[in-house]
């Protein structure tokens, strides 16, 4: 059975729909199957970042806890699939994914990673941590796991709560289903000092700091949709500004804290991470798709004309007159969407100093725009930064834990599939007493 499942995995994606992969044909789509019980020994998996511009599919092995990339494939999204970072069509995204996995699988010398993890957007994911605490009656008297669970739980319910009430505040409605996305525990403390495990500890004043990832049920649900589409096996949605936090924190600034902007298709998604936790992700809808539409409408030329001269003008491959006529067609977007940076920067801040470092990813970065208008913002000035911060665009060769043997990884557009890549890396790697816990504790609450 299990043979069977990985030949219909491979051959049924290439045979679903005529021209999947119009530059192969059968004789040269020949891959070699690794025999049965091989990959079950083999910590293989897919990651999956569904894109508004790009499908991107990342066929990963974990190595302790490193990741190495076997196969990578990009597929472009349709206008009518994706908007905003929330999959509008769920048949166009799946044959979308399916072209991307198919590249990755023949990338990767024709191995099948049915164990996915996937990447969720869009201005409606929330996610943010928050601090419980507990004046113990009998300080000499060692914690309990019922104690932790407890304050695990109590958490947990002052995020939901919050997320349900921006998610009705935002949209008007106020009885979205809202599911959690994904949950870790940022740091336990015993009188002011973090402790890796509080059980068995005394002490008087007990603290928790939880981050969690909530979205509406539909968001959700039009993902596992794609999955089982894809025949993929789902361990975990994984909100995307957080994967690139823990990602990317591991490296830049793990105790100072850094901000992390990606720059998708249709989405900005924030993250800060402070005193090397992440506390809160924001998301707003502007991204490259935004400037394309308004390069199309200034010109009055298709979107596809557009997409290709915006492409150009990114490249540097526009000058003079043309150069300075398309950078004053995209100006006001691109003054947007710093306004709007610095609005969720400043929301974020909690009027608390932001670390001064400031790290860019996403297709939407090569726009030179955007980052000319962070190197040129009165940080100080505007926003609490105890100096100027550092401003970086980064590579796949600046993040840890992933090795890219054969450089299929090459530009900024590749960090967010990484970062869920390192999801896989944590999952595997998850033994510690306190996640135990906290699974027990969202196995009670059903969430």
């Amino acid at each position: 059975m299990n043979l069977f499942q990985r030949l219909r995995s491979l051959f049924g994606r290439g045979h679903e729909e005529n021209g999947y992969y119009p530059e192969l044909d059968e004789e040269e789509y020949e891959v070699e199957l690794e025999p049965v019980g091989s990959s079950s020994e083999r910590q293989l998996f897919t990651a999956l970042d569904i894109g508004t511009a790009y499908a991107k599919a990342m066929i990963i092995e974990v190595h302790g806890d490193s990741a190495e990339v076997l196969g990578v494939g990009h597929h472009p999204q349709s206008y009518t699939h994706m908007s905003d970072g929330i999959v509008t069509d769920i048949p166009g995204v799946i044959a979308n994914c399916n072209k991307a996995l198919l590249k990755a699988e023949q990338a990767a010398g024709g191995v099948i990673a049915p164990s996915a993890i996937i990447g969720i957007a869009g201005e409606l994911v929330k996610g943010s941590s928050t601090t419980v605490s507990k004046n113990r009656q009998q300080p000499a008297r060692p914690i309990t796991a019922d104690e932790l669970e407890a304050l695990m739980a109590s958490a947990q319910n002052k995020l939901l709560k919050s997320a349900k009430e921006r998610i009705a505040a935002e949209t008007g409605y106020h009885n979205i289903e809202v599911r959690l996305t994904n949950t870790a525990v940022v740091s336990v403390r015993i009188d002011g000092q973090a402790v890796s495990n509080p059980i068995g500890f005394p002490g008087r004043y007990f603290s928790l700091t939880l981050f969690s990832a909530f979205a509406p049920l539909m968001q959700l649900g039009a993902l596992e949709a794609v999955a089982q589409g894809l025949d993929l096996t789902l361990l975990a949605i994984v909100a995307e500004p957080y994967a690139l936090a823990r990602c990317l924190s591991t490296n830049a600034g793990a105790d100072s804290g850094a901000i992390f902007i990606d720059i998708g298709g249709g989405t900005t998604d924030i993250a800060l991470v402070r005193q090397g936790g992440i506390e809160e992700t924001r998301m707003f809808a502007l991204g490259g798709r935004s400037f394309t539409r308004r390069i199309a409408t200034s010109k009055s030329i298709s979107i596809r004309e557009a997409e290709r001269l915006k492409l150009s003008y990114s490249r540097g491959e526009i000058t003079g007159e043309a150069y300075e006529e398309m950078r004053a067609i995209l100006e006001p977007d691109c003054q947007t969407w710093m306004d709007s940076v610095e609005l969720l920067l400043e929301e974020l801040a909690k009027e608390e100093l932001l670390p001064p470092a400031i790290y860019v990813v996403g297709g939407g970065s090569g726009l030179l725009d955007l980052f000319q208008k962070l190197e040129a913002f009165p940080w100080i000035e505007r926003l609490p930064f105890s100096r100027q911060p550092i401003i970086r665009t980064v590579q796949p060769e600046m993040v840890g834990h992933i090795t890219d043997p054969e450089s299929m990884l090459r530009s900024a557009q590749d960090i967010t599939p990484m970062a869920l890549a390192y999801q896989a890396v944590e999952l595997e790697n998850d033994d510690s007493m306190l996640e135990q816990t906290l699974y027990r504790v969202l196995d009670t609450m059903r969430m």
